[in-house]
């Protein structure tokens, strides 16, 4: 069985992962969740971490001489491509939840007020405002234990332009982007399109896509779906 590393995007730490993680192991899979540096609220000096030291302690989460399959969520797209990218021997696989890989010189939030330190989760209110059906299957529930586990998302992580190395190796890793508040079809049309979005890397990468509907954080409202897609993943014979 898979021996897979759960990464999640902004604001959430490891235990985003938890219901996804619980059924991955009843499958038989190996599971280890991270929670990104920066995010852990015990930390002191959390707000000054940069993308490169969190892309090397997703790398530090594989042990030397092994490797493993990483999910990536949304915003973790980039520091986990990073990663690949410092590493790419310790990942096997790559797979990306409703998110991509970031390109060279791509900031998640360029805009952001150059005097914050941090960026707080957003009201639902502008999320929907963003792009409505970002919180599609989120019941109160779920949009409460969202908020309640939190923690502000570091403008050194937010806002910094991505750098990666010459280097091709990473190109090489089989990938596969889970669509969910955007479809399949929509990922692959924007990553063929001439003006720059947030798919322009795939193009790089031979990647596969699948659909599974729903908004924008699957591992709250279709984690048992989610789940079995990355154990099928996941568990797929690699290349010789």
């Amino acid at each position: 069985m898979a021996r897979i590393l759960l990464v999640p995007g902004f604001w959430l730490g490891a235990w985003a992962w938890d219901d996804v993680a619980g059924r991955l192991r009843a499958l038989g899979d190996e599971v280890a969740a991270v929670t990104p540096r920066g995010v852990d609220p015990g930390d002191a000096d959390r707000l000054s971490v940069t993308l490169e030291e969190q892309a090397r302690g997703i790398v530090e989460a594989v042990p030397e001489g092994e490797t493993r399959v990483l999910v990536l969520h949304s915003g973790a797209g980039v520091t986990g491509y990073l990663a690949t990218d410092i590493a790419p021997e310790r990942f096997e696989r790559v797979i990306y939840v409703d998110t991509a890989p970031g390109w060279e010189g791509f900031a998640v939030n360029p805009e952001l007020d150059p005097e914050l330190r941090e960026w707080e989760l957003p009201d639902w209110a502008e999320f929907e405002a963003q792009e409505p059906g970002l919180l599609d299957g989120l019941d109160e529930a779920a949009l409460a234990r969202f908020r309640a586990g939190a923690v502000s998302e570091p403008a050194t992580i937010a806002a910094v332009p991505l750098k990666l190395s010459d280097r091709t190796d990473r190109l090489a890793i089989p990938s596969t982007v889970i669509c969910s508040s955007f479809t399949a079809a929509v990922a692959q049309q924007l990553r063929d399109a001439p003006e720059v979005s947030l798919f322009d890397e795939l193009a790089r990468i031979d990647a596969d896509y699948i659909d599974l509907p729903t908004g924008h954080w699957p591992m709250f409202s279709r984690p048992v779906e989610l789940a079995e897609s990355l154990h099928e993943i996941a568990n797929r014979p690699l290349a010789d």
